[in-house]
């Protein structure tokens, strides 16, 4: 390892050259209180910014306790990013010179979910930030003495701000892991009491707009029906009053604008932790739980929808159907069957968002169109026997479907964001409806052959390419940041190029990939450079749809 002395020297040699020169400065230099890695040199001030690591000494400073649980560790790594970013954003401006991306100091930006993410981590030995440095250029030739600003003098001052354990950080950190802890017990309680969701009274769901993620101010704060309700004992916080979705069905209904959607939308995020003062601390939903829709156009690969499509007039083989071109139902028949395939628990369906014809059948269509001539059986048929046949629940937000009173277990009404039991109601107006036996589907049959993919890239949150094939992942609403669409596309350039055999199955290297991230971290999969960008930890059913949507699967 090279002493900073080194560095400067080295940085004093290369001034007003080729800007490829900043090549030679890759390498590890000893800042004293921490290593600086210069692990990536960008080609061109113009390229992405160079990727650097700040490996922060930390025996002596964050006590072992705080970090040594992994929901704790996630909780400590999160707020030391954000830390970081503040610091950053609030020194890393100033004085800024040169062309490009010249000056530019960033870390990954977090939202208000609370994700593993490789831009952060926490060890007894060091806490490891990576960041990226548009390394500074005048045109294209090197300003060495710009740079030396920001790693003499930038670097070293956000460093001793963001990671150092002072009073308030230390102030801050306890709170950040008590709220870890509870979290984490709430979800144990979930399996405990045989719940899907639990959502804490004086939550704050709706939010500030629809491209904004923080909360609403003045909105009006959740509270639990009584007969819903459970009380928790939590570690820290104490009692907790919050509304239980138990396993089974579960239907929103309610006006429209009257908040069914956005309870929804707050049980579809709910499989992650969230940060204190978003609102949604404390509603937490099945970590499994996935959000279904209908997506036409999307490709389907030899996938068995038997179970809702058969006896089509074309003769399809719907047991091993594949298409370039689904339809609503088709699609949406497929999502299931895949989201199945993953293990998901728990089904998260918007009326809105899904294919008429795969939900509902109207009555007086069934006397016009007879059963064998209608090849599509709609959702509201397997409902009940998904969870009494597979032990699959389902929270479904129905406006006008007044069917699916008939099959649920709980019916809730929101009432201007006011959420009622109206169960009761509900079985006053049901009808009996023809119910058909659910059974497990196999997907993808056929198994998924080695393929070398030489570059991947990400295109925003939505989408990603392999080599010169995009993959559209605006439909997969539980993505959450764009650091998640960078783990998705590592992991699958990794599951096709050293996982995939001809002998397993999409859902089979899914599970494995999932099983290496929770066992090795979401770095085992991760470039060097991480030419994509930093990644955040992702679930088997995201991978999964995503490897469903690769169109040369």
């Amino acid at each position: 390892m090279k002493t900073q002395n080194e560095l400067r020297t080295q940085l004093r040699q290369i001034d007003h050259k080729g800007y490829k020169a900043y090549k030679v400065l890759e390498g590890e230099y000893d800042f004293g209180t921490y290593r600086l890695c210069i692990d990536h040199v960008q080609g061109d001030p113009f390229a992405t910014p160079s990727r650097v690591r700040i490996v922060y000494r930390n025996r002596g400073n964050i006590p072992v306790e705080y970090f040594a649980q992994k929901h704790r560790k996630t909780a400590v790594e999160d707020y030391l990013l954000r830390r970081l970013h503040r610091s950053l954003r609030m020194c890393a401006d100033r004085d800024r010179k040169g062309s490009g991306k010249s000056g530019l100091v960033t870390a990954c930006r977090a939202g208000q979910e609370i994700l593993e993410r490789t831009a952060m981590q926490i060890t007894e030995e060091a806490v490891t930030a990576r960041i990226e440095v548009g390394f500074p250029a005048f045109g294209r030739t090197i300003a060495a003495g710009e740079l030396e600003k920001i790693l003499f003098d930038l670097l070293p001052e956000v460093s001793d701000k963001s990671f150092r354990m002072q009073p308030a950080v230390q102030k801050d950190l306890q709170l950040v892991v008590n709220l870890a802890d509870d979290q984490n017990f709430i979800r144990g309680e979930l399996e405990r009491l045989d719940l899907v969701a639990f959502v804490g009274d004086g939550s704050v769901l709706p939010r500030e707009s629809g491209v904004s993620q923080k909360p609403m101010k003045d909105a009006v704060r959740f509270a639990s029906p009584e007969s819903l309700a459970v009380t928790l004992e939590l570690p820290h916080r104490g009692r907790l009053r919050g509304m239980g979705i138990r396993r089974g069905i579960t239907v929103i209904a309610g006006g429209g604008f009257h908040g069914k959607s956005t309870l929804l939308k707050a049980l579809e995020r709910g499989v992650y932790n969230h940060i204190a003062g978003d609102g949604r601390e404390f509603v937490l939903t099945d970590a499994t739980a996935f959000k279904l829709r209908a997506e036409e156009g999307r490709c389907v690969h030899k996938t068995d929808i038997s179970m809702f499509i058969s006896n089509l007039p074309t003769r399809t083989d719907t047991t091993c159907f594949s298409t370039e071109n689904a339809s609503g139902s088709t699609s949406q028949a497929a999502n299931t069957v895949e989201a199945l395939a993953c293990g998901s628990r728990t089904l998260l369906i918007d009326e809105d968002t899904s294919a008429t014809n795969f939900m509902v059948r109207d009555g007086r269509m069934a006397q016009l169109v007879s059963d064998e001539k209608e090849p599509i059986t709609p959702f509201i048929r397997k409902i009940r026997s998904l969870y009494r046949d597979l032990g699959v629940s389902t929270v479904l937000v129905a406006g006008s479907s007044g069917d699916y009173l008939s099959v649920a277990d709980t019916v809730l009404q929101m009432d201007c964001y006011v959420t009622k039991d109206v169960t009761a109601r509900a079985r006053e107006l049901a009808v009996e409806l023809t119910e058909e036996p659910a059974k497990k589907c196999v997907w993808l049959k056929k198994s998924v052959a080695h393929r070398d993919i030489e570059k991947m890239r990400v295109h925003g949150w939505d989408t990603l390419s392999l080599d010169k094939t995009e993959i559209d992942l605006r439909y997969l609403e539980q993505i959450v940041d764009e650091t998640q669409t960078a783990a998705i596309g590592y992991v699958l350039q990794y599951v096709l190029v050293r996982m995939a055999d001809g002998k397993k199955s999409a859902a089979q290297l899914a599970e494995e990939a999932a099983r290496k991230l929770e066992k090795e971290g979401i770095l085992s999969v991760t470039p060097k450079n991480y030419g994509a960008g930093p990644a955040a930890m992702v679930r088997s059913q995201e991978i999964l749809a995503a490897l469903a949507r690769y169109r040369l699967l």
